[in-house]
């Protein structure tokens, strides 16, 4: 993983952990939303989470871009799937997409 993107994701967690202390309560209800999301099904886990960063990448958000790619690795997803869910990302999402699907690869690559 490289130290940036080590950084970026961590930077991330902290502003979640704060968040989740000023708001413990939605933060409760919305781990468990979470947790039934990325959990196995059809799916596999790590295929939820390749889900998860297209929609990140067609929503533009870096944070959970950099969350859901290092779900989808810890699962074992694998550069090639990655690359996969970003060419749909891109169709759906249009020029915006593009340029968050490259940061996705990105970070999947410094993860």
């Amino acid at each position: 993983m490289s130290t940036d993107a080590k950084e970026k994701l961590s930077a991330a967690k902290g502003r979640i952990g704060a968040f989740a202390k000023a708001s413990p309560g939605l933060m409760e209800g919305f781990v468990k939303v979470s947790k039934a999301a990325t959990a196995g099904g059809r799916f596999s886990p790590a295929q939820r989470e390749l889900i998860a960063t297209a929609v990140a990448v067609v929503q533009g958000c870096e944070d959970c871009i950099l969350y859901h790619v290092d779900g989808a690795r810890r699962h074992g997803a694998e550069e090639a799937d990655l690359v996969e869910a970003l060419e749909v990302a891109v169709e759906m999402g249009g020029g915006p997409a593009l340029m968050y699907a490259g940061k996705a690869l990105e970070a999947f690559r410094g993860l």
